[in-house]
């Protein structure tokens, strides 16, 4: 690994958030010791995020490869020590670049959020990566760092304050301000096209537990919150959550790669909430029939056609503006086995769509490329396979700040 040409390679510069993933790195480490580079298929179009990066002094290089080509990502993965990938949906344009990691022994970390492709990847190819040593990490972004760290770091300050780790965390989204970018809503119209035809995509979206190394294992944890409900803990109304299908799989996963440190009987669920009395209801009704509204357009082909007018494009994204970067804000509650309550809280300081998302996203690469971390190869989640490292970056450079609010100590 050590003989690798790059640290890390950005595979997807072109598009919207992989633009802002070179960014950061170019921002944050073009005068530290990471030697990167920019990948695509077009060379014109690198030519711009180098324009769109700052790269006045063309130092970044740039490297040509193909999703459809296997041989070009080959050459690709086996120069550099981790891929860092935003090409999505990654069902359509991801299988082959996660073959090639797990072969090469290639580190790999990519923003999917599609539970069922994810299965595939690791029933797939985890051997095979566990051998090579590569270690692949998906859900390096907003889907689902703030979920799998932020209960890592409730976990890890519950376990020193109150000498116990929390049997119960429930995730609630208190307060954002952001955008959607177009590989999101592509992954998301994709897998319910799958969904729809396919009964065994329709069983893991079902299953609580489908990331879980086995998958057969049943534990608390009940379908996500569907409908409109009040939370006495935070007295507001509460939503459902559009990534919680996927974050609450992979805080699971975490629990037993890390051999159920927190408890077989571990329970873990997301929110999203709104406010107070007959206003909050309504926007919880509305923010949930919305949720319903898009799963049910989708369903169909000319569904998706409208979905496709209405909604960013694939590489699009949310309009940006650098005096207002947006912001999002999640509480974590939680009980020990003996009811003692503890609460935290996660702030991240830019649109959690693009801005924030990749900045973890880049982080979680450079941690992979230049940290100690004592794992070996095989498929893995943020929190299992970089722990403090990736906490201790995320707070020094991605934005994120993680406090206590309250302690039954």
């Amino acid at each position: 690994m050590n003989k690798r040409k790059f640290d890390v390679v950005v595979w997807g510069a072109t598009g919207f958030t992989g633009r802002w993933v070179a960014k950061h790195l170019y921002d944050t480490y073009s005068d530290r010791d990471l030697n990167w580079a920019v990948a695509g298929r077009n060379a014109d179009k690198l030519a711009q995020v180098k324009e769109f990066i700052g790269d006045a002094q063309n130092r970044i290089p740039e490297l040509l490869a193909d999703s459809n080509d296997e041989a070009s990502l080959k050459t690709l993965v086996a120069s550099a020590k981790v891929i860092i990938t935003t090409v999505g949906p990654y069902a359509y344009y991801g299988s082959a670049l996660v073959k090639a990691c797990a072969e090469a022994g290639t580190h790999y970390v990519d923003l999917t959020g599609e539970v069922p492709w994810m299965r595939t990847m690791i029933d797939q190819h985890h051997e095979t990566a566990k051998h090579s040593g590569a270690r692949i990490v998906h859900c390096c972004g907003f889907d689902s760092i703030p979920s799998d760290m932020g209960n890592y770091f409730t976990q890890l300050q519950a376990k020193e304050r109150l000498g116990a780790y929390l049997k119960s965390v429930r995730y609630t989204v208190v307060k954002a301000k952001g955008g959607i970018s177009g590989g999101t809503v592509a992954s998301m119209i994709n897998i319910i096209k799958e969904a729809v035809r396919d009964r065994n995509v329709r069983r893991i979206l079902g299953n609580p537990y489908s990331l879980n190394p086995d998958p057969t294992f049943r534990g608390p944890d009940k379908p996500d919150q569907a409908g409109v409900e009040y939370s006495k803990e935070l007295g507001l109304w509460t939503a459902p959550f559009m990534m919680a299908g996927v974050n609450t799989r992979v805080v699971r996963r975490s629990n037993a790669l890390m051999a159920f440190e927190y408890g077989e009987d571990f329970s873990y669920s997301e929110t999203m909430a709104t406010s107070k009395g007959a206003a909050g209801y309504m926007a919880a009704k509305t923010i949930s029939t919305g949720i319903k509204a898009i799963a049910f357009t989708s369903i169909t082909a000319a569904g998706r056609t409208v979905l496709g007018w209405l909604l960013p494009s694939q590489g699009e994204g949310p309009k940006v503006d650098p005096e207002n970067p947006g912001f999002y804000i999640i509480q974590f509650n939680g009980e020990t086995a003996d009811g003692r309550s503890f609460v935290t809280r996660l702030s991240g300081d830019s649109d959690p769509g693009y801005g924030s998302t990749s900045k973890m996203l880049a982080e979680a690469g450079v941690c992979l490329a230049n940290d100690e971390l004592a794992i070996e190869g095989g498929f893995w989640t943020p929190a299992s396979a970089m722990g403090d490292a990736l906490l201790d970056r995320l707070q020094r450079a991605a934005g994120l700040t993680f406090e206590v609010i309250e302690s039954a100590d």
